[in-house]
């Protein structure tokens, strides 16, 4: 088997371990699936914080992805994306950083989980140009979330 079937294969699987076993986002890369389970983007801020080398060049499935995503996956220097979501927003983001990206559905903004109102880390980030720009605002809404 080549190498480009190998990457094939894992992206596939990642996907699928997506679905079936309900993560929040799934990373593959160098032959290894790891699977995340916290909400919005707590694990992709943990990882390029504490682990960056596990974004670096990998493969991100996600079931949604907002701006705030996007920058956080683009300044860890992702390889390619899999949204079953995401906005226009992100996968503008996302193409500026020459992130590959496969969807499902694009939409305008992501909406916030009570269905009433853009995702606040999309409200957030939705000014900023640059993912570097985003990273200070995501952090400190991550910590504000975490105190209550």
């Amino acid at each position: 088997m080549n190498n480009n079937a190998s990457i094939s294969d894992a992206k596939a699987l990642a996907v699928e371990t997506l679905h079936r076993e309900g993560c929040s986002c799934v990373i593959a890369k160098d032959g290894a699936i790891k699977q995340y389970h916290n909400r919005g983007v707590k694990d992709l801020l943990y990882l390029l914080k504490n682990e960056p080398e596990a974004l670096d060049g990998a493969f991100v499935a996600d079931k949604v992805v907002g701006k705030g995503a996007a920058a956080l996956m683009a300044l860890g220097c992702v390889d390619s994306v899999y949204a079953d979501v995401i906005s226009s927003p992100a996968l503008e983001m996302l193409g500026k950083a020459k992130v590959v990206v496969e969807y499902g559905e694009c939409v305008p903004n992501i909406i916030n989980r009570a269905g009433d109102g853009i995702c606040p880390v999309e409200n957030l980030c939705k000014d900023c140009i640059m993912p570097e720009e985003c990273l200070p605002l995501i952090e400190q809404f991550v910590n504000e979330m975490s105190k209550k």
